[in-house]
């Protein structure tokens, strides 16, 4: 193998694909930082609201960790259920407004356990061709047959649905598509859950917190409820924290709870990082004007939308 991976590292190299860790930022998130000593314009971080920075969320973490220490230990099914990660959960479902939620440790991990929990071989994927690289890995894992539709485009999608056989049916999509900010038709898509007896699973990690009057995300945006529609979102975008989660009707919460791999076997978050995620959430709640001023200065939402 290493004569192989020699090969391949030299190929990367000479196509320009070779990724490194050089660059080191020396300090918070924010506008500016340092990178490797010098001063830049930080125009690629996620950290939409910057609030991972934000004293009361560094503070929340800190009191976490006085009383909880630094690290969870174990799985939260063995030993590791704290009530940080209790107390999230339960804002994360009323910020959604669904009936509960779960957290996982990333957004992948997230995207990975919903999916293969809810498909089989007995299963059919519905995928939005630019879905995240997470959900397209999670689909090889369910072992579903997967169809994948023209990105944001609901006559694709519906044959593909007339089309299907099967009686169990997933439909994946993205709210807010971070390569070129659009939205997904979700007005236009919801109707086919009911129509076709499909579940959509709504990856929210670009829309929670910057979409909405209330930066509920793209569900709030589009005035939608529906209970056929699971929410996953990461903590570590507009939260500015770490992590991920799912939110639905709890039955479909308990599932995950029981089935879904990433989270059964997996040292649960740090219990600061889930109080810092909650103390973000509450901030978003207490100035929803964070949420009006980035949806003002934003071009590239503007566009999107």
């Amino acid at each position: 193998m290493l004569p192989f991976i020699r090969e391949e590292i030299e190929r990367l190299e000479r196509e320009g694909l070779k990724r490194g860790l050089d660059k080191v930022v020396e300090g918070p998130q924010g506008p500016r930082v340092r990178i490797n000593g010098r001063e830049v314009i930080l125009l690629c971080s996620n950290d939409y609201l910057g609030l991972s920075n934000d004293p009361s969320v560094r503070e929340a973490a800190v009191k976490a960790i006085g009383r909880y220490g630094a690290g969870a230990g174990a799985s939260r099914l063995i030993s590791g259920n704290m009530r940080p990660h209790m107390e999230l959960e339960e804002k994360i479902a009323s910020f959604k407004g669904t009936e509960a939620a779960i957290l996982f440790n990333s957004g992948y991990h997230a995207n990975l356990g919903i999916i293969t929990a809810l498909a089989d071989r007995n299963s059919e994927i519905f995928s939005d061709r630019l879905c995240h690289a997470s959900i397209v890995d999670a689909c090889v894992l369910s072992r579903a047959r997967v169809s994948r539709f023209r990105n944001n485009d609901i006559d694709s999608l519906e044959r593909l649905l007339k089309r299907s056989g099967s009686k169990r049916k997933l439909i994946v999509t993205e709210g807010v598509f971070s390569m070129d900010g659009s939205v997904a038709p979700l007005k236009e898509m919801v109707p086919l859950l009911d129509r076709y007896g499909a579940l959509l699973l709504l990856d929210d990690a670009h829309g929670t917190g910057a979409l909405g009057e209330r930066g509920r995300g793209t569900l709030e945006l589009f005035n939608i409820t529906h209970p056929s529609i699971i929410q996953m979102g990461t903590l570590g975008k507009a939260l500015g924290s770490f992590g991920a989660y799912a939110a639905g009707e709890r039955p479909v919460i308990g599932l995950l709870a029981t089935k879904a791999r990433p989270f059964i076997y997996s040292t649960a978050l740090p219990p600061a990082v889930a109080a810092s995620a909650k103390r973000a959430i509450e901030i978003i709640e207490e100035r929803p004007s964070l949420v009006r001023r980035l949806r003002e200065n934003s071009s590239y939402m503007r566009e999107g939308l």
